[in-house]
């Protein structure tokens, strides 16, 4: 049976259920969903134990000890998901920084009443993440959908590659998640990198993102230079850009002084493996070529 009350347990499932046109059959979704916008209206099941106001050094210093203590930094309302009575929970395996762990969702699952459906995300690539799409729309009954939303945005992605095959003089690109400690960047991002049309100076393709130290920045001296941090806007990337200025001889960066250094929104494009990421490859490739 199609599902009909869905619950998503982590951003990018939201969006894709959204991008499926199944927005009236959420009933839950997590405190970080804000896209797409109306979906602010729905009931929040999870709640965070860390601070985002805090700097990116305390964040970081508490998300190392909760997991070093075997903490779970995410909780799920227990008694409001059983209300919200849903079908199909859908959920990752893939990071338990990023959201609920499965191993909680396990938990909550024997808890609730009328054995909902429950799938696990786990994407590595821009081609995994276009298969949780297929996953979706199956346990929703719309398969059909979901397979003509794939085609749309592989289609998107072919232009880039087309476009990025012409380009002879590759950027070397640096790319960082988090400034304090730095993060490479991992998972998905390096694939969108070469993608693009550039070469990844720093980052973990297909695995998950690490500390680096100031040096290996410097010493990789990138032509381009991104900032796109996990969970932040923009504004607030800008904000962490001025402390991170101060660790590190920044001004002899050659992506500094070639005036290629890009602050973008993370959060919206990058650490979230779902239908955005077409849109993160489309200005990355306009960045790396203007």
């Amino acid at each position: 049976m199609a599902a009909s009350r869905i619950v998503t347990l982590l951003p990018s499932a939201t969006e894709i259920v959204c991008g499926l046109g199944l927005r009236d059959r959420l009933v839950g979704v997590t405190h970080e969903c804000d896209f797409p916008s109306d979906v602010a209206s729905l009931p929040r099941v999870t709640t965070s134990a860390i601070d985002i106001s805090a700097s990116s050094r305390e964040i970081d210093t508490a998300v190392r000890d909760h997991l070093q203590q075997n903490n779970s930094l995410y909780s799920i309302d227990v008694g409001l998901l059983a209300k919200l009575e849903p079908d199909l929970l859908v959920t990752q395996a893939l990071c338990d920084v990023c959201a609920v762990s499965q191993n909680d969702v396990l938990d909550v699952l024997a808890k609730l009443p009328g054995d909902p459906q429950l799938i696990n995300l786990e994407p590595m690539t821009l081609d995994d993440v276009f298969e949780t799409i297929s996953r979706v729309g199956a346990s929703a009954g719309c398969a059909k959908v979901a397979e003509n939303y794939k085609a749309e945005l592989k289609a998107r992605v072919v232009r880039v590659l087309r476009a990025s095959g012409e380009i002879r003089n590759k950027p070397r690109v640096g790319f960082l998640e988090w400034l304090d400690p730095p993060f490479n960047a991992g998972h998905w991002t390096p694939e969108l990198i070469e993608f693009a049309g550039g070469i990844d100076c720093l980052g973990n393709k297909y695995k998950p993102s690490t500390t680096i130290a100031l040096e290996t920045i410097t010493y990789a001296d990138p032509d381009v230079l991104i900032i796109a941090l996990c969970g932040f806007d923009e504004e607030r990337a800008r904000i962490e850009l001025d402390t991170f200025k101060q660790q590190i001889d920044f001004d002899s960066l050659q992506a500094v002084k070639n005036g290629r250094v890009y602050v973008l929104d993370g959060n919206s494009y990058f650490s979230r493996p779902g239908p955005r990421l077409v849109d993160a490859l489309e200005l990355l490739f306009e960045l790396l070529h203007q």
